[in-house]
């Protein structure tokens, strides 16, 4: 067996043409240096080098050597650097779900950032309508780590608060509603019908909206319901009715749609991992994204324009 440090001094002895020069570059004593060599020739059985004087060309068994030797050395390089990346966080795979409504806004704005300072993790990102489906896919595994409004009380999950924003309504653009100014006060819910996600789909938003409605005082009336926010926002465009959602969806910027934040209301993404899991790379991520929401201000509350 040949160990990593006989074939470094194999390639430096190849590149100084000498042992002198490569027992300068190495630290070594030229004894201790040729003493090496030599036992590596009489374990390997060849002549790895021809000698003229104090010049070293290597023979061809030693150029083939140090072919080889420079690879591994590579390798091993590239082995070390690899280990240490991992134990700081900085190398991986990392499975991440996440709420459809967060990608909009500071969720997606965070994940550019992990893209650009952890370049050498490899993002696996997976969407997901359900908060129990995301907590429970953290704590069988299949996530590393979950964005999510609404975690799972468990004592296994680690659930931390990482964004705040108002929940708005998405009015049709020749609504009356969608025309006054400041935030929508919640009773505004009860004035005109609301397009719902169904309760199959996504049941914590949906009962969040008939939850805010109860508190209210306001009898919703359903005007219709969509599988998707592309799906809502049209229906809203359409004049079915206006939709509930958080503030981050105002990025679509969906024509004939009027946004009015909902006055009163907050809603919360949290980091949601496993309690007992130490992973530096989870550490890392959670790290960036705490960074990347305290460079980011909370959009202000809408005056009614159409952004």
């Amino acid at each position: 067996m040949l160990d990593l440090r006989l074939l470094g001094y194999l390639v430096a002895v190849a590149e100084e043409g000498g042992v002198s020069g490569a027992a300068r570059r190495l630290g070594l004593t030229q004894p201790t240096l040729s003493r090496q060599l030599r036992d590596l020739e009489r374990r390997l059985d060849v002549e790895l080098f021809e000698r003229d004087g104090r010049n070293l060309t290597p023979t061809a068994a030693g150029a083939a050597l140090v072919r080889r030797a420079t690879v591994l050395l590579a390798q091993a390089d590239a082995a070390i650097e690899d280990i240490r990346l991992a134990a700081e966080g900085r190398s991986g795979h990392l499975t991440v779900a996440f709420a459809g409504s967060g990608i909009n806004g500071a969720l997606g704005a965070a994940l550019g950032r992990v893209r650009r300072e952890l370049p050498r993790v490899a993002l696996r990102l997976e969407e997901s309508f359900s908060d129990a489906e995301m907590s429970q896919g953290v704590l069988d595994g299949r996530y590393d780590i979950a964005v999510q409004r609404l975690p799972l009380r468990d004592a296994r999950l680690a659930a931390e608060e990482w964004w705040h924003e108002p929940l708005t309504f998405f009015l049709p653009e020749g609504h009356p509603l969608a025309h006054r100014p400041g935030p929508a006060p919640p009773e505004d819910l009860g004035r005109i019908p609301l397009v719902l996600w169904p309760r199959d789909v996504s049941p914590q938003s949906h009962d969040e909206i008939l939850t805010l409605c109860a508190q209210a005082g306001v009898v919703p009336r359903i005007g219709a319901e969509g599988r998707s926010v592309q799906t809502v926002l049209a229906l809203v465009a359409a004049g079915f009715g206006g939709a509930v959602m958080s503030q981050s969806h105002r990025a679509l910027r969906r024509i004939g749609v009027v946004p009015r934040d909902v006055a009163g209301t907050r809603t919360t993404l949290h980091l949601v991992r496993r309690a007992a899991d130490h992973n530096p790379l989870v550490t890392r991520f959670r790290d960036v994204l705490a960074d990347a929401a305290a460079g980011r201000r909370t959009p202000p509350q809408s005056t009614g324009d159409t952004d």
